[in-house]
């Protein structure tokens, strides 16, 4: 199982951005998947998150500006960003609670993306 995630980049205070996660390998399910970041000199932060099913959720500086896209059927996750701010700068990881063929369920990671807002 892979996970793979893309779309980061430079973008101006108040700008958009949106990044791709694609699941790959032998998949039986995806119980969830998730949007992590870590900025310069930070811990890493949990950003949004959904179960296959639950609601999504959302860290509270996040609110309102990021959303969450499912593609279930190609195993896609995007995470939509808006109205971005200098503080979101930071690597963004996606992660997946997947079940594999033949193997048990546990946490994968994707490589970061990184995304970097400038005032």
């Amino acid at each position: 199982v892979q996970l793979q995630a893309s779309g980061g980049g430079l973008v101006q205070t108040g700008g958009s951005l949106r990044l791709s996660c694609a699941a790959s390998g032998n998949i039986r399910s995806i119980n969830g998947m998730g949007w992590h970041r870590q900025a310069p000199g930070k811990q890493r932060e949990a950003v949004a998150s959904f179960t296959s099913d639950g609601p999504t959720n959302y860290v509270d500086s996040v609110k309102g500006r990021f959303t969450i896209v499912r593609d279930n059927a190609n195993k896609m996750m995007y995470l939509q960003m808006s109205s971005l701010k200098p503080e979101d700068t930071a690597v963004y990881y996606c992660n997946g609670d997947i079940t594999a063929i033949g193997a048990s369920r546990r946490n994968y990671w994707g490589q970061g993306t990184l995304v970097t807002v400038s005032s």
